[in-house]
C-alpha cells in the first residue's frame, strides 16, 4: 500500500494538533508553518477530516482548529481511510481478476488494517522527541 501525499499531510496536520493540544484554537497558517505544508493543501485536508468529527473547528478571526476527541482515540487507520479511501494493496478489480489470488491480498489488508487499528496519534507522540517536526 502506497500512501499519498493527502495521507502523509493530514497525519501530519492533525499530530501537529496532538502536539499542541495545550494552545487551545490552532490556526492552519500555524500549522503549515510549522510542517512546510501549502496552507491551501491543508485546506483540502480539513474537508476531508471535517465530516468525521475528528476536528472541532472554530470559525472567525480568532478561530482555528484543535482536536475532537483525544490522541489516544485516534487511530492512523482512522485517518488514512478518511484520506486514502482504503488499505487494499492492489486494485480491487485486479484482485478479482484471479479468485486464487484474492484471498492473499484479502488477507495482507486485513493485517494492514489490523496494524493500522491499534497505533494512536498519542502512540506516535509517545515515541517521537516532542520538538520534532512530523515529517510522515
Amino acid at each position: 500500500m502506497l500512501v499519498s501525499t493527502k495521507g502523509r499531510y493530514a497525519l501530519r496536520f492533525l499530530l501537529d494538533l496532538a502536539q499542541h493540544k495545550d494552545a487551545g484554537v490552532i490556526s492552519l497558517q500555524a500549522v503549515a508553518e510549522r510542517q512546510n505544508v501549502s496552507k491551501k493543501y491543508l485546506e483540502r485536508i480539513v474537508s476531508l477530516l471535517s465530516p468525521s468529527g475528528i476536528l472541532k473547528i472554530t470559525r472567525g478571526y480568532q478561530g482555528g482548529y484543535q482536536l475532537a476527541r483525544d490522541p489516544e482515540l485516534i487511530t492512523v487507520a482512522e485517518i488514512l481511510m478518511l484520506t486514502e479511501g482504503g488499505f487494499s494493496p492492489v486494485p480491487i478489480d485486479e484482485a478479482r481478476e484471479c479468485p486464487a489470488s484474492a484471498f492473499a491480498w484479502e488477507s495482507l489488508e486485513g493485517a494492514i488494517t489490523r496494524c493500522l487499528e491499534n497505533i494512536t496519534l498519542q502512540d506516535i507522540l509517545d515515541h517521537s522527541d516532542p520538538v520534532i517536526e512530523y515529517y510522515i
